[in-house]
């Protein structure tokens, strides 16, 4: 077997639900997005790509059809490069990235594309079909965009409780007050500003073209905790869990360039994908399913928590993420999302995770080498990581 490496990573600015990228379809953000990282390769044959694998958490509007597909042809390959669309919720880029792995790995392919897209703007609503025809009441309309919806009556009620219904749950368990939460996220928010400024983000970042966003649309430079505080618990009366300790619903796409030892590309592997994981857990508490999928990848990778110089952890709540963080009683908590994290940049659902991998693998390069983490939470109770290498 060769060894999966990651040669690029891009990625759009994250939109805010409504604003910077609301008026471009998700398959012509994932187009753009994946004919800017081509690009970036002008001696690539794009004919040599064995693959394109995008995550996609919704795809029951603009995204059907097979969103990775229509964006290989909205981004001009060749129509013998074949697309597929996977879905695992909130870390479907991160599977998309460990099947291409295990691709390139196995020796099914040599170059793959792998990332993700939403669009949770356009996210439609949707409704049942009738189970008689002319029917004389009144139908119910579904809003697509995040959550459950249409749920199995079999389903137990504790576990389909809303998604900030389980931070809260978390935030109790593990005794987590709100002042640590709103400091956790004025930290998310500081530290992507700081990085932005730095330049840290310029070399994955691309415009998409039609929107005028530049920059992650949800960081905020002046957030404090004294202006966090007055927010209202979004969740549950008197809880803790507010939209500014929560990551907000975004619009974007990522890409990586997954190849093996002998990629028919001229370029530099940013580093090596060297571990993986899974994990499930209840789907009431689905936050906290990265800490084993990072222990599991970490352990295959033949490395511990000391060997860790950067983590990437998708914060998709501030309890969650500090949930996790008591469980990793090894880890440093200040190698973790150094540059900000989804409560600052956005939480695109099918792309979060094509962005902390992307990310990590700059980060490793601009360092020189390393090792490195990337975990997200899943809906439903699941978790994923991938352990990097340079």
């Amino acid at each position: 077997m060769t060894g999966s490496f990651i040669y690029d990573a891009v990625r759009t600015p994250f939109g805010r639900y409504g604003k910077g990228l609301a008026g471009i379809r998700p398959d012509d953000i994932a187009g753009h997005t994946l004919s800017a990282l081509l690009a970036r390769h002008p001696d690539l044959d794009p004919a040599r790509i064995d693959e394109v694998l995008l995550g996609d958490a919704n795809q029951a509007g603009e995204d059907n059809r097979n969103v990775a597909r229509m964006a290989a042809l909205l981004a001009g390959l060749p129509t013998s490069v074949p697309g597929a669309t996977v879905n695992r919720l909130c870390g479907s880029s991160v599977e998309s990235v460990i099947q291409a792995s295990r691709a390139v790995e196995t020796g099914d392919a040599d170059l793959v594309i792998a990332g993700g897209v939403e669009s949770m703007s356009r996210a439609p609503w949707v409704m049942l079909k009738p189970s008689k025809p002319y029917p004389a009441g009144h139908e119910t309309l579904h809003s697509s965009t995040l959550g459950w919806r249409m749920v199995n009556p079999r389903m137990p009620e504790q576990w389909t409780v809303s998604l900030g219904e389980t931070a809260e749950l978390l935030a109790d368990r593990f005794s987590i007050s709100r002042e640590r939460q709103d400091a956790f996220a004025v930290r998310s928010h500081h530290a992507a500003a700081t990085a932005w400024a730095a330049g840290f983000y310029d070399a994955e970042v691309v415009q998409v073209p039609g929107a005028t966003l530049s920059r992650d649309e949800g960081i905020r430079d002046d957030t404090s905790v004294d202006s966090l505080a007055p927010l209202k618990p979004a969740f549950r009366e008197g809880g803790s869990v507010t939209a500014g300790n929560s990551s907000p619903l975004s619009d974007g796409s990522s890409m990586l360039l997954i190849g093996g030892e002998n990629a028919p590309l001229d370029a530099e592997p940013l580093a090596r994908i060297v571990g993986r994981g899974v994990s499930g857990n209840d789907p009431d508490t689905f936050g906290i399913a990265p800490v084993e999928a990072a222990n599991r990848a970490l352990a295959r990778a033949g490395k511990t928590w000391a060997d860790v110089d950067v983590v990437e952890l998708n914060e998709a709540f501030a309890s969650q993420s500090l949930a996790c963080l008591e469980l990793w009683p090894d880890l440093d908590p200040e190698k973790v999302n150094i540059h900000g994290g989804a409560i600052a940049i956005g939480h695109p659902l099918g792309a979060s995770g094509g962005r902390i991998i992307g990310h990590l693998a700059q980060e490793l390069k601009r360092r020189g080498g390393g090792i490195g983490v990337a975990a997200i939470c899943i809906g439903v109770g699941q978790g994923l990581a991938v352990v990097l290498e340079r």
